[in-house]
């Protein structure tokens, strides 16, 4: 027998030296419909595995990740991993320019390395104006344990995702934009799925579930008596709007955004733009007389009007005497001027001197001294009519999306799917509808002005990289407003604001190959066709710079002919076949240990 265990002692040390350099983490999601009344009216809304939102994914860095995806919707489905950098795989992006969709009752596994990034983050559906009705969930990458972080380690890690609802269907809100015409305003904003509390009997009907978060109070030490900390993180996962948001009584604590620890700063309240996400640190540090309200209420519109598209929930500490009542606590008070909320997005800077993902301080990457490549202006209109539809542009140029995946084009050489003349300065001509992409110089440094001649406030993200914010600005952009930019601190993210009649200036450097979206994550511009994607292609092509397509690899549009018939099975056992090893490893742990 002791033959035996050192048989099994030599096969656990093999196993764990073979898998402990790549340790992998598993999902199983099951796409499907549900009824659920958010905001008090039964509607269709998209779950995963019966929930609404979906599971929180929770890795560390430069873990594996797998995802199995089984769709059983009506219509093709890609999750997208908004914020995660895919690097060298643009083939796992969950984009219409990166992957064929998912076609309904097939699976579809999602395999990659999440690479060098910590942060908060979050996924969603990306096709068929689907994140309208749901299907989104947070993503949490969490440091390696040998990455010094620049805060005590929290009480608790609380996930919010935050957005504005209407109670029309994703279909229905699809088929008012196919038809010409706008959304109008949401019908309310939700936290983590639900509707408000009812702090307003008269804007909130009776009967609605709402989202209760609940924490333990005081630490006790023996010289003082101090409120535990907790992160909250906090993304905006909704359609098109804005979004303030606070705790009554209680301060934010800015500590992350998107992957970078920023200067440590206290808000009473942020605006969190669509698509971003924030990490606070929040002490709970109140007598608990009541509950407290979360908020987070509508921002750069007409707010008097707009009041039901607010969220209420409740933060309830253990000890706390009652419920929250009276009035909730108030935002900003600029509604008619917006330089408070550009100021503050301003006062957001990197945490030069904190590790990220790697032991080596974050500002060691000096952005600021780096020379630039090339120069893209990027402006988006008020939505006008090209042959006869109405449709959103960016430099006069809507956005088709390729039948064909962009590198899966490249990959077998098929021609005409895409046109490599994305304008760097806008078109002065009609607009006019096309694949039109840009040609990313591999390993240049580019410099993106996104500038918003709209009435409506825009957020614009970049796949495939963290980029640098380094300005942003009212009016016209010029020449002269590089004078303007932060070349020492401004934060690396995959997500920046733009408010109405300004600019914002971002700084990418091109050093990971692929197709990557850069779009506006206004849900209904971005379905119009507010985006384009910058293929960067290392011209020394080899393996190392970027993976060929996976084996599982979908086929559409020019290829339809080369996808094989699905065996739902096989996609399925293929999550289960590593889960399974893993349990017989720890089955002949115990069994050795208790003999």
């Amino acid at each position: 027998m002791d033959l035996f265990k050192i048989l099994l002692l030599m096969f656990l040390v093999n196993f764990s030296f073979c898998f402990a350099a790549d340790p992998y983490a598993f999902y199983n999601f099951e796409v499907s419909y549900i009824t659920a009344s958010p905001l008090g009216v039964p509607q269709q809304v998209i779950a995963i595995n019966g929930k609404f939102p979906g599971p929180t994914i929770n890795v560390t860095t430069n873990e594996n990740l797998v995802v199995n995806v089984r769709n059983k919707l009506d219509e093709g489905l890609l999750l997208h991993w908004s914020g995660i950098q895919q690097r060298r795989v643009s083939w796992q992006d969950g984009l219409a320019g990166t992957n064929c969709p998912i076609p309904p009752k097939w699976n579809w596994t999602y395999e990659f390395q999440v690479k060098d990034q910590i942060g908060s983050f979050f996924y969603f559906p990306s096709l068929h104006f689907q994140r309208a009705s749901g299907g989104f969930g947070s993503f949490i990458v969490n440091p390696r344990s040998v990455i010094p972080v620049p805060f005590s380690t929290p009480e608790g890690d609380i996930t919010i995702a935050i957005g504005d609802w209407y109670t029309r269907n994703h279909t229905a809100l699809r088929k008012a934009l196919d038809d010409g015409k706008d959304l109008g305003m949401p019908d309310g904003v939700l936290i983590n799925g639900k509707g408000p509390y009812q702090y307003n009997k008269t804007l909130v009907p009776d009967g609605i579930d709402y989202e209760t978060i609940t924490v333990h109070p005081e630490c006790y030490t023996f010289v003082t008596t101090t409120g535990k900390t907790y992160r909250l993180r906090v993304s905006n996962v909704g359609i098109s709007t804005s979004l303030n948001f606070r705790i009554q009584g209680h301060n934010l604590v800015l500590a992350e955004s998107e992957g970078s620890y920023t200067v440590q700063q206290n808000y009473t309240s942020l605006d969190i733009h669509v698509g971003q996400s924030y990490s606070f640190l929040v002490t709970m540090d109140q007598n608990a007389s009541s509950d407290y309200y979360i908020v987070a209420s509508a921002r750069i519109v007409n707010e008097t009007i707009w009041r039901r598209v607010t969220g209420v929930g409740i933060l309830h500490y253990t000890n706390s005497k009652g419920k929250a009542k009276g009035h909730l606590p108030p935002g900003p008070q600029d509604e008619f001027d917006k330089t408070f909320s550009m100021n503050q997005a301003r006062s957001i800077r990197w945490n030069v001197s904190a590790s990220g993902a790697r032991p080596n301080p974050q500002g060691s990457f000096k952005y600021g001294s780096i020379n630039v490549t090339d120069v893209y202006v990027l402006r988006n209109m008020p939505p006008v009519k090209i042959n006869g539809k109405r449709r959103t542009t960016l430099s006069g140029v809507s956005f088709v999306n390729p039948s064909t995946p962009i590198r899966l084009a490249d990959k077998h050489k098929v021609k005409g799917v895409y046109k490599l003349d994305f304008p760097k300065r806008p078109l002065t001509g009609p607009p006019r509808m096309e694949t039109s992409i840009i040609n990313g110089t591999y390993r240049g440094f580019m410099e993106v002005i996104l500038q918003n001649n709209d009435t409506k406030m825009q957020s614009y993200h970049m796949s495939g990289y963290a980029f640098f914010a380094v300005g942003m600005d009212y009016g016209e952009w010029t020449e002269n407003s590089r004078g303007t930019y932060n070349k020492w601190d401004g934060i690396a993210r995959s997500t920046i604001q733009v408010y109405p009649g300004a600019w914002s200036a971002i700084l990418i450097s091109l050093d990971n190959p692929g197709a990557w979206n850069l779009r506006t994550e206004n849900l209904d511009s971005w379905y119009l066709g507010q985006e384009t994607y910058v293929r960067v292609v290392n011209p020394d092509e080899n393996n190392k710079t970027e993976f060929g397509a996976p084996a599982n690899v979908l086929y559409c549009g020019a290829l339809q002919k080369l996808q094989k018939p699905q065996k739902i099975s096989s996609s399925a056992t293929r999550s289960i076949g590593f889960t399974s090893l893993s349990m017989v490893v720890m089955a002949l742990v115990m069994i050795m240990v208790l003999y």
